[in-house]
């Protein structure tokens, strides 16, 4: 069977599973070992029984747990509202500053929490009744957390860039430094339309009113503790002190022992946040089984580098190449997670971008960016429909006051690729 034709029966008969309800997990193991015993023989069965084996004992992975009971544990804690008090106190002379608020507190967050659903709940949590408290425009105004849950992943420490880099290959250190400039830039574009909306329609969002000085500087004696686990976790890494495994451990001891001493921590939220890190972990590795399977298939047939031989023997300008993958990662993650598609495309993408010359690192954030972008977009996005169900709003309305953010969010995307070294830079400064 051609890479071609192995390539179009995966897909197709992945959609095809996913139309009659099959839950994700199951859809890619079920396709991956069909195609297997057809192209590659019973042998395949073995490979089905490895991957498990080699998910959970392979020290590449150890930072995927460690950070997902980072942001189960800083869920048990005060640590958003704080960040997003601090925020709004600062900001209270400025239209949309509740929304620029919530923004920037997930920013900081997502340096915790590293998913984009979990940083636009916990900070969501705070600032909705905020918003209907000073009256601003529902839609509008949860249309900014949505996007800017796009900071969730793009920020380090984040669950896709652990598996973009155990799956490429390349330094997880470098990917989390690399996304560190383009997250702040990110996050200061998508406080623009906030204001300038805001500016020229007070009703949408107008200034909560001058705070003190006193208070404004006090509120801030309340956002160190995150600041702290931050350091911990990207200072360890870039200056060379720890490894990005490492660095995870130092993250988790750095949340006990400052929700502890400093927001009474105890047992029973500790105790939820193992169960719910537990839980979260369980759901990934049944996806993560199946769509390894899926991948290797795939890849078994070299298929990237058919793709890659194939583009380069039609004199394809590498942009466009960029350009149409682009498009492709905008279209499929709107029906699937961010994991699930970084397992299908990252066997085919990858050795196609490496071949015309690009720096995979630079690609790793491009690709974060793009994948989160189709996470808010119609008509299956899964963020979209995540925040809509959360805070009860129809999604026709959570599209509306989406739409400027998400213009936003394109020309940003549009700049980083134009602009590699806006990703690069950083990481080039790290000790060696």
């Amino acid at each position: 069977m051609s890479p071609t034709m192995m390539v179009i029966l995966a897909i197709c008969g992945f959609i095809a599973f996913l139309m009659l309800g099959v839950p994700v997990a199951y859809s890619l193991g079920f396709i991956g070992l069909s195609l297997g015993l057809a192209t590659l023989g019973p042998g395949v069965l073995a490979k089905l029984g490895n991957i498990p084996y080699y998910m959970l004992f392979n020290l590449d992975w150890i930072p995927l747990p460690l950070f997902i009971l980072l942001g189960s544990l800083i869920a048990e804690t005060t640590m958003g509202s704080d960040l997003f008090n601090a925020a709004s106190k600062w900001l209270s002379r400025v239209p949309g500053g509740l929304m620029i608020s919530g923004i920037f507190g997930e920013a900081i967050m997502s340096a915790a929490l590293g998913t984009s659903s979990s940083t636009i709940i916990v900070v969501g949590k705070v600032a909705v009744p905020e918003f209907q408290k000073h009256g601003y425009n529902r839609s509008l105004a949860i249309g900014s957390l949505l996007a800017g849950g796009v900071l969730g992943p793009l920020i380090p420490p984040s669950t896709t860039m652990i598996i973009y880099s155990v799956l490429t290959e390349t330094s997880l250190g470098r990917l989390f430094t690399a996304g560190i400039m383009p997250g702040i830039l990110c996050a200061v574009m998508l406080a623009v339309p906030a204001f300038l909306i805001c500016w020229r329609r007070p009703g949408y969002g107008a200034a909560t009113g001058g705070v003190p000085w006193r208070e404004r500087f006090a509120s801030l004696t309340r956002i160190w503790p995150v600041i702290l686990v931050i350091l911990a976790i990207l200072g360890s890494i870039y200056f060379g002190v720890a490894t990005p495994n490492e660095s995870a451990g130092v993250g988790v001891v750095a949340v006990l022992i400052i929700g502890i001493t400093m927001f009474n921590l105890r047992w029973p939220g500790i105790r939820r946040a193992i169960i719910d890190a537990v839980t979260v972990n369980a759901m990934m590795m049944f996806v993560f089984t199946g769509a390894s399977l899926f991948s290797y298939i795939v890849g078994s047939g070299n298929a990237g580098k058919y793709v890659a031989e194939l583009v380069q023997s039609a004199s394809i300008s590498p942009w466009w190449v960029i350009i149409a993958i682009n498009i492709l990662l905008l279209i499929l993650c709107c029906p699937l997670d961010e994991i699930t598609v970084t397992f299908i495309t990252l066997p085919i993408f990858v050795p196609l971008i490496v071949s015309l010359g690009f720096d995979p690192i630079w690609f790793g954030i491009v690709f974060l960016v793009n994948t989160q972008l189709g996470l808010i977009s119609p008509p299956l996005g899964m963020d979209l429909f995540v925040t809509s169900t959360v805070f009860n709003i129809p999604t026709v309305q959570l599209l509306k006051g989406v739409l400027p953010f998400f213009l936003v969010l394109l020309v940003f995307l549009a700049i980083i690729i134009a602009f590699p070294q806006i990703s690069l830079w950083l990481p080039s400064q790290m000790v060696k």
